[in-house]
């Protein structure tokens, strides 16, 4: 019988959206052993299989991770999409970029810390991955959710998602970034004494035609004591040294 601990981490990488020969070689056990567990053939005790408490943290009281969710919320709002499927189930939908690995994890995890009764799965398409995970709880989780795009209509916060914000303002600004923003260096062409200079410097720009998604980044990066300025009335941009340092602090090397 394998320890606890191992049928635990071997779920947990299946719902994040790992194959089950990769979730074997990571946990040094039998590709029908980690087939089992899933499949709940060979089922672990029910208090220690979180894939069979179907339970929401809104409607059942489940404990919520909040560090994971503010990071989920800002991915969310920055560039998902939530889709009604059949039988009343719900798609959460991120498309993360190739070229960012890292982020494909980071959403995967969170997706999966969040919802550990859904599975997270991975789809290939045309220069990004679409990490996606099926709940009827969805919306309770993010009740942004409506007909029509995002900046076509009122985004507001409830209260307890505000509190999880205010508590996580540095992961919830990650998401944001992390989704639909961009860290680069400008560059600025400067004419002095008859010739032309060129300066670089680094920045973060985050662009979202929602004037309320836009409002609830500065009002984070204000938490944070990070400068920031309207650069286009659907972008903002942090563009002082002391505050692009700041802000990396949080952003971290996932985008």
């Amino acid at each position: 019988m394998h320890p606890r601990e191992t049928v635990e981490r071997a779920l947990r990488l299946s719902a994040q959206g790992l194959l089950d020969r990769q979730v074997a070689e990571l946990c040094g056990v039998s590709l029908s052993a980690v087939q089992k567990w899933r499949t709940g053939t060979r089922r672990v005790h029910e208090e220690q299989d979180r894939r069979h408490f179907h339970s929401c943290p809104r409607c059942h009281g489940r404990t919520l991770d909040h560090s994971a969710y503010a990071y989920l919320l800002g991915l969310y709002l920055g560039d998902g999409h939530i889709v009604l499927c059949r039988k009343g189930v719900y798609q959460l939908s991120l498309a993360c970029c190739d070229d960012w690995p890292g982020l494909m994890e980071a959403a995967a995890e969170a997706m999966a810390t969040v919802m550990p009764t859904s599975s997270v799965s991975r789809r290939q398409l045309r220069g990004c991955v679409e990490i996606k995970s099926y709940s009827k709880h969805w919306t309770c989780l993010f009740p942004q959710h409506g007909p029509g795009r995002k900046h076509e209509r009122k985004i507001a916060l409830a209260e307890w998602q505000r509190e999880i914000t205010e508590e996580h303002p540095g992961l919830f600004v990650q998401g944001l970034i992390h989704s639909d923003g961009y860290r680069g260096t400008n560059r600025v062409r400067r004419r002095f004494n008859g010739s032309d200079h060129w300066y670089e410097y680094p920045r973060y720009l985050f662009k979202n035609e929602s004037k309320d998604i836009l409002e609830l980044c500065g009002q984070a990066l204000d938490m944070l004591g990070v400068e920031w300025r309207y650069a286009q009335p659907n972008t903002i941009s942090v563009a002082r040294r002391e505050a692009v340092a700041r802000l990396d602090e949080f952003v971290g090397p996932k985008h």
